[in-house]
């Protein structure tokens, strides 16, 4: 019985871990399509109602500030999902060594 919920409140917090993932996923999913969305309006702009060209068009700050400060949203963001031990840790060494050596170890046992 006590096993039984160990068991359940292990899958809830994976399951929420696995939400927070999933939902910065989508953030960054939402972000590059809103931006490029916004990115193409600004630059047919400029070039309709200044008469800049495509490369005046795309050097000007207004096509990258929302770029920017969203980006500047989105690493928070990440940050909040993975945290700072995520960048390279020694946990991170080891869980890729072990991905790489179990990699290998599929191929040479033909199972790749």
């Amino acid at each position: 019985m006590e096993g039984d919920n160990l068991h359940e409140q292990k899958y809830l917090l994976a399951k929420k871990r696995v939400d927070k993932i999933k939902g910065f996923y989508h953030h960054l999913l939402v972000y590059v399509v809103v931006n490029v969305f916004i990115s193409a309006i600004i630059i047919t702009g400029l070039m309709r109602d200044d008469k800049d060209t495509f490369t005046e068009a795309i050097s000007n700050f207004g096509v990258y500030s929302t770029w920017l400060f969203w980006g500047i949203g989105i690493v928070f963001h990440w940050l909040g999902v993975f945290g700072t031990k995520s960048l390279f840790s020694k946990d991170w060494e080891e869980r890729k060594i072990q991905e790489y050596i179990n990699e290998f170890e599929d191929r040479r046992n033909g199972k790749f």
